[in-house]
């Protein structure tokens, strides 16, 4: 099969299409996780061992089972339970928890990372522990795993396509489509790989410019 310059230039902007809703999904996703993970992590070091169990439980359960299985169970299982959600809302809501579970552990490592001096600090000044942790521990531990967070988020977007599974129009799909109706899927594929390529690229210039300035 020869390369038809033509033909890309004919569904190009299907292709496109797919990849605004790719990032949209990504933004999202990643709002969630951002905050469900932080949310997690501050669980995990709650002073109620009850609750430290069942953080933990759900950040264990969720990075032991994959993703795809995750987006099966809340568009197809769900709405036998009685909730039904769009396609893109339970795309954005798997991708936000699945990614939550992970970025809650770089929200530990950067927790555990304060210098023990700073909790002893906020002891001796008896301060409230919504004050220690919005004025001087968040602070000082998420700039450091900023870098970290980010390269989550390039994952999530790379695993964008497999929304295709719960009918989410993204990339794939949208290749998908074009490959089904024409029986051309070469220039489809590549397109969506070389898309996945660029926007890749570009989002890792400003997580190197986070790690030159918060990685050492």
């Amino acid at each position: 099969m020869n390369w038809d310059w033509g033909f890309v230039a004919e569904n190009l902007p299907l292709l496109l299409d797919g990849l605004k809703i790719t990032v949209f999904a990504t933004i999202l996703g990643s709002l969630v996780a951002l905050v469900v993970g932080l949310v997690l992590a501050l669980l995990r070091r709650s002073s109620v061992r009850a609750v430290q169990l069942a953080a933990t439980a759900v950040v264990e359960f969720i990075r032991s089972t994959p993703l795809l299985v995750q987006l099966y169970f809340l568009f197809f299982v769900l709405p036998a339970l009685g909730l039904t959600l769009p396609a893109l809302a339970t795309g954005v809501i798997g991708l936000g928890l699945h990614y939550a579970a992970y970025m809650s552990e770089v929200y530990r490592a950067g927790i555990d990372g304060v210098p023990r001096g700073q909790w002893e600090a906020c002891t001796a000044l008896s301060l409230p522990r919504r004050k220690v942790w919005a004025d001087v521990i968040l602070p000082q531990a998420i700039p450091r795993v900023l870098p970290a967070l980010g390269n989550y988020i390039i994952a999530m977007f790379k695993d964008t396509p497999l929304l295709s599974a719960i009918t989410v129009g993204e990339m794939l799909l949208a290749a998908k489509t074009v490959g089904s109706e024409t029986f051309r899927y070469l220039e489809p594929i590549t397109m969506v790989g070389l898309l996945f390529l660029v926007v890749s690229i570009l989002a890792a210039v400003p997580l190197r410019v986070l790690e030159r300035r918060f990685g050492h």
